[in-house]
């Protein structure tokens, strides 16, 4: 079971379709108490599927109370900007 992204607000960013995400599925990366979109991409062109379909691929912070096993079992997560230009506004420190 995967996590659905339920919108994204970068709107820099290559994948994002009026605040949805066109990739197949993003990586939530980041540091120690911040959880980034590791999928961020800021070209200044269009890329991933022809529609919104986006859910968490993997999720390496380990430490939110989301996590487990490395995959996000949160309902839905948001992303947005924060500390990056792409944060994952659902992480919550375990």
């Amino acid at each position: 079971m995967t996590t659905h992204v339920a919108d994204c607000s970068v709107t820099r960013c290559s994948f994002n379709d009026h605040e949805g995400c066109t990739a197949h599925a993003i990586t939530v990366g980041g540091s120690k108490d911040h959880a980034s979109c590791a999928t961020f991409i800021d070209t200044g062109t269009h890329g991933g599927l022809p529609k919104v379909l986006a859910d968490v691929g993997a999720c390496q912070r380990s430490e939110c109370i989301h996590n487990d096993h490395l995959m996000c079992n949160a309902s839905e997560v948001h992303v947005g900007p924060g500390a990056d230009n792409a944060d994952c506004l659902t992480y919550a420190h375990a």
